[in-house]
């Protein structure tokens, strides 16, 4: 066991507690200490959800424990019941209420509640969040659409066929959006839309906003839409078992992906695939265009988060930006493959870790131009003066915001584009910066507004290399070459003219600089080595 300071993912229990909170009419009945309420704060106070997850904790105390902790429980079921009436019931353990092996199914069993009774099994420590997420919703799709399974799945494929081509629209569910989930419930809305523009009909959404009812008739659909792999993937594969229904593969994000999806919903629901040519125009494709591409062709973007983020974003920087793929990870060790073969095709190698302490080191090494990651990125970022981009969970109240922003579909590809552009563009064109190079917001001292203050020099104290004060100059990524470069030396005129380029080029021209100096075999870095760098750099 590691103690550490920040965590991708919860226990596997706050999964259960993202599907809980996420449907309408279902209680989840939680053997916990009294301290394991704080996930309810993930709820009301990061998602700003306006009410409480429907979760009752025993809340059971030390001085419990030489007590009768199961009829503890089996009260808090009983009075959850009572007071709730809910339509299904969830019941499981904490991590700490796994260690005294009470049994939450077998108890909960013999209360004979005239509803379902989900028992979940979650191994604390073998998994975590997104797994018991996935776990989580697979269970509650297996208990509740089960009994409507009277028909084999190759009748029923036969009889949706004869119906479509009888005139009946086709439909599919849409599966896989949670609570707490990044930008889940505008991404629902935006695929929503586009469905409905190809004449699709939804049958159910779930397990955001789906009722108990909803999730029985899963199996009426002519496919499934599957928006994030790592929590319906499980789900998915057992409808297409006993349903017979196909689902989707790719991942709606960026134009080109979204496209594909048309495409690939087109061949599942038996429309004409000329559709897709209705879909060739996004303001995106425009802006990208408009821009002046300095800032971005072969931008070096780190990218880091869960599978499915990582994966689109990925493709979605090298393909429709320009920017160079220099690095990517996720801590999704379920998809570690996936990412491995994402990664595979833009040559380099994934990282796969939940330790944000590697992945900060990783940062360091690469000294990226942009990275795209969680909220944790969003801190190693900063302290390292690098721009950046929240992309994928986990994330913060900042990252749900009021305004509808998907991230998925057209829309979402403009949402893409302007959240990811902003921080390398700062507002200004190249020719504007060379006019006001010597304004006093961009002399030596002035840090990127971005930052929130004046840039910290992170880096560990290293032998001064010039004589001009380290005060006069705003180190932001700089500070991670020191470290990695150490070999040419600034010389006071040179440093002096490199705290003229404004602080957000500062960095790369800094590196660069440093760069050329080593394959030149130069120890010491002039103005004119500086010039030089730019001029080789600027061919």
């Amino acid at each position: 066991m590691q103690l550490t300071l920040w965590t991708y993912e919860g226990p596997p229990h706050v999964g259960a507690m993202r599907i809980a909170t996420a449907l309408k009419d279902v209680h989840y009945v939680l053997h916990a200490p009294q301290g394991d309420t704080y996930a309810d704060l993930l709820f009301t106070m990061i998602e700003r959800s306006k009410k409480r997850p429907p979760v009752t904790y025993t809340t059971f105390q030390a001085r419990d424990l030489g007590g009768d902790t199961a009829e503890l429980f089996k009260n808090a079921t009983r009075e959850a019941y009572a007071r709730f009436q809910p339509n299904a019931m969830m019941v499981g353990a904490s991590c700490t209420a796994e260690l005294i092996q009470d049994d939450p199914a077998g108890l909960a069993k013999a209360l004979n509640l005239p509803i379902p009774v989900i028992p979940l099994e979650l191994p604390s420590y073998q998994k975590k969040e997104n797994w018991g997420a996935a776990e989580t919703f697979y269970q509650m799709v297996r208990t509740l659409a089960a009994p409507a399974v009277k028909t084999p799945a190759a009748t029923l494929v036969a009889e949706r066929a004869a119906a479509r081509a009888a005139g009946k629209a086709p439909s599919c569910n849409i599966l896989g959006a949670t609570a707490l989930g990044f930008r889940h419930r505008d991404d629902v809305h935006e695929i929503q839309k586009l469905l409905g523009e190809l004449g699709i009909e939804v049958n159910v959404t779930a397990p955001l906003n789906a009722s108990v009812a909803d999730l029985q008739r899963l199996g009426e659909a002519d496919f499934n839409v599957v928006l994030y792999p790592e929590i319906a993937g499980v789900a998915t594969s057992w409808l297409t078992r006993t349903f017979g229904q196909p689902a989707t593969k790719v991942i709606p994000i960026g134009v080109n992906a979204t496209t594909e999806f048309i495409a690939e919903v087109a061949a599942l629901a038996g429309l004409d695939a000329s559709i897709v040519d209705r879909y060739q125009n996004s303001r995106a494709q425009w802006y990208s265009k408009s821009v002046d591409s300095t800032y971005l062709t072969g931008k070096r973007v780190f990218i880091f988060g869960d599978a499915t983020h990582v994966i689109a974003a990925a493709r979605v920087a090298s393909q429709e930006i320009g920017f160079e793929v220099v690095g990517l990870g996720t801590y999704s060790r379920e998809f570690a493959r996936d990412v491995r073969e994402a990664a595979a095709l833009y040559g380099v190698e994934a990282l796969i870790t939940d330790d944000y302490l590697e992945v900060e080191q990783k940062a360091s090494e690469l000294a990226p131009d942009l990275m795209l990651g969680t909220q944790m990125e969003r801190h190693i970022a900063k302290r390292l003066g690098i721009p950046c981009a929240v992309i994928s969970a986990p994330i913060h109240v900042q990252d749900f915001p009021a305004r509808y922003s998907p991230q998925m579909g057209f829309e979402g590809a403009n949402v893409l584009f302007d959240t990811w552009i902003h921080p390398l563009m700062m507002g200004l064109e190249e020719h504007l910066i060379m006019m006001f190079r010597e304004d006093f917001e961009f002399d030596a001292s002035a840090a990127g507004s971005h930052l929130g203050h004046r840039a910290v020099n992170h880096a560990p104290a290293a032998p001064a290399k010039t004589e001009i004060p380290a005060e006069q100059i705003s180190v932001t990524a700089s500070a991670v070459v020191d470290a990695v470069v150490g070999e040419a030396t600034w010389a006071p005129d040179a440093m002096k003219e490199l705290g003229k380029i404004p602080f957000f080029v500062r960095g790369k021209a800094r590196r660069n600089t440093e760069r050329f100096a080593i394959e030149q075999g130069l120890s010491m870095i002039t103005i004119e080595t500086l010039y030089d760098a730019k001029a080789h750099y600027g061919r």
